[in-house]
């Protein structure tokens, strides 16, 4: 294969990316390859310096303040969006939150935020990207999900079962508009090198990297060459599918 036929393959010229929670670490990294690979790329944010952090990366306008709950934000992302590039044909969906407890001291509203953020979030973002590529018969939706939604974590049962219902959702979406060229896909990160890790301890992170088939934490670049690949034409004939990007840290 010469350079150019595997740009070609790799490639997103032409393509206009929607990435959500795109202010830093993984969904930075994925929102800054995919611009690299040649699509114009738009990140949201849920605060407006986190939008400015993204504008700085991407380029003017391209930063969005967007809470994934928030009816009206969104429906001001897509019409942002379009309005300025076209129809969103790649969709990532990496938007989440946590609100960690054990079950029994779970409070309903920490379930019902995670739901909402985490897993209706991603329903109503996909929903409004969908009525472009159905009608341009292409495009690729991609869902973050996590190896915690696949293995479970103690204190983390609202989290798991998002993450968990994502697969799931991506899943009955994928059979629903394949027809028309849309590939619908899930990636599920295990322990990243990131905000959340770095904060903790030595002996935590030694724990967690015993665990690691590699022997150690992935980092966002990691996750966002999968998501890149699913989102190229060199992932045309995949769909419904879930890629594991965990070092070996959970084995399907």
């Amino acid at each position: 294969m010469t350079d150019s036929q595997a740009g070609t393959l790799l490639g997103l010229d032409g393509q206009v990316a929607l990435v959500t929670g795109a202010s830093r670490g993984i969904g930075q990294s994925i929102a800054c390859l995919l611009r690299d690979l040649g699509a114009k790329v738009y990140g949201t944010a849920t605060s407006q310096a986190g939008a400015d952090a993204i504008a700085g990366e991407l380029g003017d306008g391209r930063g969005l303040v967007l809470d994934v709950t928030d009816d009206e934000q969104l429906n001001n992302v897509i019409a942002t969006v379009n309005a300025h590039a076209g129809a969103p044909t790649v969709l990532v969906n990496n938007a989440a939150i946590t609100r960690d407890q054990l079950l029994m001291r779970l409070k309903d509203e920490d379930w019902d935020a995670v739901m909402d953020t985490n897993l209706r979030g991603v329903m109503r973002m996909t929903r409004a990207c969908l009525r472009g590529m159905l009608k341009a018969r292409q495009g690729r939706i991609i869902g973050i999900s996590s190896v915690v939604g696949y293995s479970g974590n103690p204190g983390q049962t609202n989290y798991a079962a998002a993450k968990a219902g994502l697969a799931g959702f991506s899943r009955a979406l994928a059979l629903e508009v394949g027809a028309r060229g849309i590939t619908v896909n899930v990636v599920a990160p295990g322990f990243i090198d990131t905000d959340m890790t770095r904060a903790l301890d030595e002996a935590q992170r030694d724990r967690l990297i015993g665990g690691i088939a590699l022997g150690r934490l992935g980092k966002p670049a990691d996750v966002a060459a999968a998501v890149a690949f699913l989102a190229s034409p060199a992932g045309a004939y995949i769909s419904g599918q879930t890629i594991h990007v965990n070092g070996g840290m959970y084995l399907t």
